[in-house]
C-alpha cells in the first residue's frame, strides 16, 4: 500500500534520544481483534521500546461508548529513532501492516510536555523539555474512569465530541482505549497551541467536564501530553491530516 510522506521533519524538533508515535492500523475484517493477543509479546521483545500501549478505536472523536473493531491503535515511546527505525523495517509487527492493512497512518512524535502517570509511570520522564512554537502540535489524553463514576462520564461524552467536530482548529482526533469503558484515551491533532486553549477553555461542555472531573474525582490514574508531530506518513480516513495543513 503506498503511503506518502509529509516529507522533511519538522524544524521545531530539537535532537533528542526520546521519541514516541502513534501508528493507526484499519483492516479489512474483524478478525484484526486477534494481533491485540498476539501483538504482545513480540512487542515486549522488540530492542529499545521503552513504553507501548495496544489500544481499541472509538466510532467518535473522543472517549465514546462505540468501538471499531476494524481499527487498532498502537502507541509507543522510544528510547532513541533508531529504534523506531529498525522497529518499522524488521519487526513482523509492522511487516503485518504492510500485508494486511487495509490503511495505516504513522507519525513520530517529539515529547513537548506531560503530566500525570500511565500504568503508575511517566512515559516521558527522560524526555527533554521543548517549545511548542506556531506549528501542529498532537495531545494524548488517557484516564482510568473510576467504576463509581462511569455513568456520569459517558453522559458527558456526546457533548464534548459534538464540539469537538466544530473545532476548525482540530485537524483530527480519535477516542481509543486500552479496556473497553474503563481506560480511555483520546489522540488529536492541532493547528496549534492557540486552537487547543481554545478548546479546552472556552467551550461549554468540554469545560463543564474539566471542573467535574476535578469536583466530583471522575479518575483513578490520568496523564496529559502534549507533542510535536512530524515525519507523518500513510493516510487516516482517505488522507493525512498534517499533510493536508501544511499544503494550504
Amino acid at each position: 500500500m503506498a503511503e506518502p510522506s509529509t516529507g522533511a521533519t519538522d524544524t521545531r524538533v530539537a535532537d533528542s534520544k526520546v521519541i514516541a508515535s502513534f501508528h493507526l492500523i484499519r483492516y479489512a475484517g474483524l478478525d484484526a481483534m486477534r494481533h491485540m493477543a498476539f501483538d504482545r509479546p513480540l512487542l515486549r521483545r522488540t530492542g529499545g521500546l521503552s513504553f507501548w500501549r495496544l489500544l481499541g478505536t472509538g466510532r467518535g472523536r473522543s472517549m465514546s461508548l462505540g468501538a471499531d473493531l476494524r481499527r487498532w491503535a498502537l502507541f509507543a515511546v522510544w528510547d532513541e529513532e533508531a529504534a523506531l527505525e529498525d522497529f518499522l523495517a524488521c519487526s513482523p509487527v509492522a511487516g503485518r501492516w504492510r500485508e494486511e492493512a487495509e490503511e495505516a497512518w504513522h507519525v513520530r512524535l517529539a515529547p513537548l510536555a506531560s503530566r500525570g502517570r500511565w500504568g503508575g509511570r511517566d512515559p516521558f520522564a527522560a524526555a527533554p523539555a521543548r517549545k511548542a512554537g506556531d506549528g501542529p502540535v498532537a495531545v494524548l489524553t488517557r484516564a482510568s474512569i473510576r467504576p463509581s463514576r462511569m455513568v456520569g462520564f459517558y453522559r458527558s461524552v456526546p457533548g464534548v465530541d459534538r464540539e469537538l467536530r466544530r473545532q476548525d482548529g482540530c485537524l483530527a482526533s480519535i477516542g481509543a482505549g486500552e479496556w473497553p469503558l474503563a481506560r480511555q484515551a483520546t489522540f488529536s491533532l492541532w493547528r496549534d497551541e492557540n486552537a487547543i486553549a481554545r478548546f479546552a477553555y472556552r467551550t461549554d461542555a468540554h469545560r463543564t467536564v474539566i471542573d467535574r472531573v476535578r469536583g466530583e474525582d471522575w479518575y483513578a490514574e490520568e496523564l496529559f501530553a502534549r507533542f510535536i508531530p512530524h515525519a507523518s506518513r500513510g493516510t487516516w480516513d482517505g488522507h493525512d491530516p498534517l499533510h493536508a495543513h501544511r499544503s494550504r
